[in-house]
């Protein structure tokens, strides 16, 4: 069984060492973050992205140490994802929902880690450094083990790494051809690409998509912005109070395993003594959903006119799906 790398021992996340492996590499041997047909596609090479230190980079600039060996296993990913990507949301769905997920993990661990190599340096300092958050580091190293999943065949067994939701945005409302937006403290991942939108809450071994079920599925249709925007605030305020950080063991392959798999994790969570979520609050639900809905103007007072149901543009007042024809005259 392969040597599982671990960055967090002696914080190795610079550049020099493979991000996968933990092996030296020479600085032309790197990949971007943002794959070079997201950039090409949504002309992001030059635009900028901004770090917890007010300093910022570019797209193009964003990249991660990576062997070359290891090149193709994620030149494959990326051409996995484009494809569905340009087909649609629908394609986008029918991906297994791991691979989705390690195509989203990807690109959140190369922000997570611009960010711990410049707050060692920063502009001007966090007021809460990631590198110091103890709690914070412990999801992130079950996040990474996960993420092994890009360097050999893996099988998650019985379990998916996160919770992967694909929505659609109807095409009659404006709205950005491209949008990602992150959360490194709740490690969750968004991205817009055309009328798809990726979400991901990338440690909770699927606990968000269970409890989301029935919202996810009333959301498959063809939604408003705001639509979007309120699933992603279930979404993000879930990741919030998840509060089991599941632990992940490695193990070989055995007969009953995948053909071709080389790598076996199982992630285990004590269910009989810790505490999934933490409880519900609306107010700071709402403070989630005031900080994805300023583009329509709406604030927490609106949100909580009836602080016992905040409000919705997925559902009615009576709790009954909404078109987005229908939210848009909320609006």
């Amino acid at each position: 069984m392969i040597t599982l790398y671990d960055p967090f021992e002696g914080m190795q996340f610079g550049p020099g060492r493979c991000f996968l492996t933990g092996q030296p590499v020479g600085p032309a041997a790197t990949v971007s973050v943002f794959s070079d047909w997201l950039t090409t596609t949504y002309g992001l090479a030059e635009r900028p992205i901004y770090l917890l230190d007010q300093s910022h980079t570019t797209y193009a600039a964003l990249r991660l140490p990576l062997v070359p060996a290891l090149h193709a296993r994620l030149a494959a990913l990326e051409a996995e994802v484009q494809a569905a990507a340009l087909a649609g949301p629908a394609a986008l769905r029918a991906l297994p929902p791991a691979r989705l997920w390690q195509w989203l993990g990807k690109m959140f661990y190369g922000i997570f880690a611009a960010e711990l190599v410049q707050q060692q340096e920063p502009l001007i300092k966090p007021q809460y450094p990631l590198a110091e958050n103890v709690h914070l580091l412990q999801r992130f190293r079950a996040f990474f083990q996960l993420l092994q999943g890009l360097r050999v065949p893996t099988d998650y067994a019985d379990f998916i790494p996160g919770s992967v939701f694909v929505l659609e945005v109807d095409a009659a409302y404006e709205a950005p051809a491209f949008e990602y937006d992150d959360d490194l403290n709740t490690l969750v991942f968004s991205i817009k690409m055309g009328n798809a939108v990726v979400v991901g809450t990338l440690v909770d071994i699927g606990f968000i998509s269970q409890a989301m079920r029935q919202v996810y599925h009333d959301a498959q249709r063809p939604l408003h912005p705001a639509q979007v925007a309120e699933f992603k605030a279930r979404a993000y305020y879930a990741a919030y109070l998840l509060a089991a950080v599941p632990d992940v063991y490695p193990r070989r392959p055995g007969p009953l395993d995948p053909p071709g798999t080389e790598l076996v994790l199982d992630a285990l969570v004590d269910d009989v003594t810790a505490t999934i979520f933490n409880p519900w609050d609306n107010l700071g639900y709402a403070h989630t959903l005031t900080g994805l809905w300023p583009r329509w103007g709406i604030g927490e007072d609106r949100i909580l006119a009836n602080p016992f149901q905040p409000m919705s543009l997925l559902y009615n007042a009576e709790g009954q799906v909404q078109s987005a024809a229908e939210a848009a005259v909320w609006l």
